[in-house]
């Protein structure tokens, strides 16, 4: 029997149904499945349970089946930037039920692959697996997750033949490839259809025995979720003075060789000061590692970007994998270093930077994974919040990403070694504070370095 559909919609009209599961690739709005979306739109199907990275951002992506309230629950690791998403789960409007990302993504691969369950560490002692099974592993406690098997799912590849074959392109593979092989039903929407042999089958990422239909998706509008601009050019978002200071001094724990992980937001920064003369090989949660080069600041020309003339590239070793193997390598200790912001951090390492209640919930992202999975864990934040308040505590207020995991704390107004029995210890004090500065802006008490004590 053919797999190949017209449309969308032919290929939807005997499957969807009221209540279903059904999960969708992407991440972010890199991936996303829009000839399907906009089907399930159209068909006035309801009461929907959607699997997914995210939802897409207000007016596009899953974002359309919120607006039309088509989505009964989410499941999902990050509520990122989409207004609706945030605003209709803070009202009680829309259900939602928020897994660690790479927990995720193991849940649809674990569900194609025919396991019910895994034992994880990501998420333990969190909101987020109270009341889950705990089992202790050679002397470590993991956490019971259940594996996932929607009904539907929706994929976006790049192209595919006529047997269902598909290749992903670049890092539009993330979610796909695990959604993908888990549902029941699986329809994928591919840019371009080929014969049965025109494919190198080297080239293969998800072969055709997971493709139930395939259609040729049409009038693709590929958005950019969010760019940050200025008068000058491109630039990067929140820079000034004080952050490229904790940048650089991030800089100085990175060793030749390393692999390394920057979270979204300020430790992005980190990377514009990277030197030559190592070399630092990036992860990225959506499926790309890769070395530089990692140009200076003043080598970067605003003007041939804006122009599409120039990008930063990767040079070699560059690598594109789908999420659960980004995550594999979280989890399986293969990162040595990761870069997080924080909300806020506790004398011993613990932090929360995923959820303000009541107020704020933008999900715990890949920040889960990362806390109980790399060999050095740095957080990167302001000292105080916007209010004057301490950031850094005795205790965490605020729902933990992690207990006792934080290796260095660099704020703005200094550099914090941490260790997780005996607390932090103030080892560098930033051009912009003084000792007596953040004696009285740090909510907890903390040791002061020798050399530091008469400064």
């Amino acid at each position: 029997m053919s797999k190949l559909y017209k449309n969308a919609e032919e290929a939807l009209s005997d499957v969807i149904k009221d209540g279903m599961l059904v999960a969708a690739g992407g991440f972010g709005l890199c991936g996303i499945p829009e000839n399907l979306i906009n089907a399930l739109k159209e068909s006035n199907v309801k009461d929907l349970t959607v699997v997914s990275n995210n939802a897409g951002v207000d007016n596009f992506g899953l974002g359309l089946l919120l607006q039309t309230r088509q989505i009964k629950k989410m499941v999902a690791s990050y509520v990122g930037e989409n207004k609706i998403f945030e605003q209709q789960y803070l009202n009680g409007e829309l259900e939602l039920e928020l897994v660690p990302q790479g927990t995720l993504s193991e849940k649809l691969r674990a569900g194609g692959a025919g396991i019910p369950g895994f034992y994880t560490r990501t998420g333990y002692m969190t909101k987020l697996t109270e009341g889950k099974e705990i089992k202790n592993f050679n002397g470590v406690d993991y956490v019971l997750e259940e594996s996932i098997v929607p009904d539907l799912s929706i994929i976006k590849g790049w192209k595919a033949d006529k047997a269902g074959n598909v290749i992903f392109r670049y890092t539009a593979n993330n979610y796909n490839e695990p959604a993908a092989k888990a549902g029941k039903m699986t329809v994928v929407e591919v840019e371009e259809i080929v014969e049965v042999g025109e494919l190198d089958p080297h080239c293969i990422h998800l072969p055709g025995v997971y493709v139930d239909r395939l259609i040729k998706g049409r009038n693709y509008e590929k958005p950019i979720e969010q760019i940050t601009t200025s008068d000058s050019g491109v630039t990067a978002k929140g820079f000034n003075e004080k952050r490229e200071w904790m940048a650089k001094r991030i800089v100085k724990e990175l060793e030749d060789g390393a692999y390394v992980n920057l979270g979204i937001g300020m430790p992005t920064l980190v990377s514009n000061y990277i030197p030559q003369d190592i070399e630092i090989t990036l992860h990225s949660e959506n499926g790309l590692m890769g070395i530089g080069p990692f140009p200076k600041r003043d080598e970067v020309d605003p003007d041939l970007i804006n122009a599409g003339k120039q990008t930063v590239t990767f040079k070699k070793g560059a690598s594109f994998f789908d999420s659960s193997e980004s995550f594999a390598m979280v989890r399986g200790g293969h990162i040595d270093l990761s870069v997080l912001g924080g909300m806020q951090v506790s004398k011993y390492g613990d932090l929360a930077n995923w959820m303000i209640p009541g107020k704020m919930v933008k999900g715990p992202g890949g920040g889960m994974d990362l806390v109980s999975g790399v060999k050095k864990l740095v957080i990167m934040m302001e000292h105080v919040a916007k209010d004057g308040s301490p950031k850094i505590l005795n205790e965490c207020s605020l729902p933990l990403t992690g207990k006792n995991v934080a290796n260095m704390l660099v704020t703005d107004k200094g550099v914090f070694k941490i260790d997780k029995n005996e607390g932090l210890t103030l080892i560098e004090i930033s051009p912009y504070s003084d000792l007596e500065d953040i004696k009285n802006s740090t909510g907890c008490d903390f040791q002061v370095a020798d050399n530091l004590m008469g400064g």
